[in-house]
């Protein structure tokens, strides 16, 4: 293909010139940015700032990652390479498992948009998760089952299925990034950070996987428990979801530790705090 001029970029329409620097995302020069800004079509102005606008938004997507990077960036530079981000997602459900995810990123990972998956829509999130799958070093999911949260408590059947998931990776980690968390049975080098999946690009990562896997798990339950809406809430207490409990009491996958589902089988509450670390686990992040 020719080298762009100005003289060419003239004759061009302006659907040409969208789709050669909007679509294409050809390369403009100092002279052609000057001709196109000058352009005396309105349309061919508007690529230009379309130009403009899209240099803006890399450039902050850019420092962005950045930011997202800093506890990677501290481990490298200490020469380490293999960290694996670790999160989980279910934990406030009435019904279904906790699901973990443990992944390790290469270190030139950059994937645009990635972020806390509770920031995400769900095509954002099945996007991203396809391109840290297809990307990683290795990933892997952990899950502790409702019979398991209602043995040991929601506390530390999270840290359960986030235990399986670091151990699910075939690669063994140099070092765990772990949202809000810490995992001592692991004697793996670690970080417990708060607020982890939205201050680490390989937390936000092992938080999209942990979500995607849990949410399509729930959609698979819900044709196996139909009437309960578990495909569109994934089984956290919402009006519908507590509108089916009254109508149709609890089914097998609902967590009968916690409150309003005792409630609908005619329990007593437990006298326990769910969601507080136990005693024994003070310290831990």
């Amino acid at each position: 293909m020719p080298a762009m001029t100005p003289d060419r970029l003239a004759r061009m329409s302006v659907a040409e010139l969208r789709i050669h620097f909007l679509g294409q995302d050809r390369p403009l020069t100092a002279e052609c940015e000057a001709a196109l800004a000058a352009d005396a079509r309105a349309g061919a102005r508007a690529v230009y700032d379309a130009i403009l606008k899209r240099r803006r938004e890399n450039r902050a997507e850019g420092q962005r990652l950045r930011h997202l990077l800093e506890w990677e960036s501290r481990l490298w530079a200490a020469g380490v390479t293999r960290i694996a981000g670790v999160d989980e997602a279910g934990v406030a459900p009435l019904a279904g498992p906790v699901v973990s995810a443990a992944v390790i990123l290469p270190r030139d990972f950059r994937p645009r948009g990635i972020d806390d998956s509770k920031q995400l829509d769900a095509a954002e999130r099945e996007r991203l998760a396809a391109e840290v799958k297809a990307a990683a070093v290795c990933w892997a999911v952990g899950m502790a089952s409702v019979e398991e949260i209602d043995t040991i408590n929601i506390y530390r059947a999270s840290l359960l299925s986030m235990r399986r998931a670091v151990q699910g990776l075939p690669v063994v980690p140099e070092h765990l990034l772990i949202d809000a968390r810490k995992l001592p049975e692991l004697k793996i080098p670690q970080d417990g950070i708060i607020h982890g999946d939205a201050l680490s690009l390989t937390i936000a990562a092992a938080s999209i996987l942990a979500k995607t896997t849990r949410d399509a798990l729930m959609a698979d339950l819900d044709r196996v428990h139909p009437g309960y809406g578990f495909a569109r809430h994934k089984g956290y207490p919402t009006a519908e979801h507590f509108r089916a409990l009254e109508s149709l009491g609890a089914c097998p996958i609902h967590r009968r530790s916690f409150a309003p589902v005792r409630q609908a089988l005619g329990l007593e509450p437990v006298q326990e705090e769910l969601f507080a670390p136990p005693k024994d686990a003070a310290g831990e992040g």
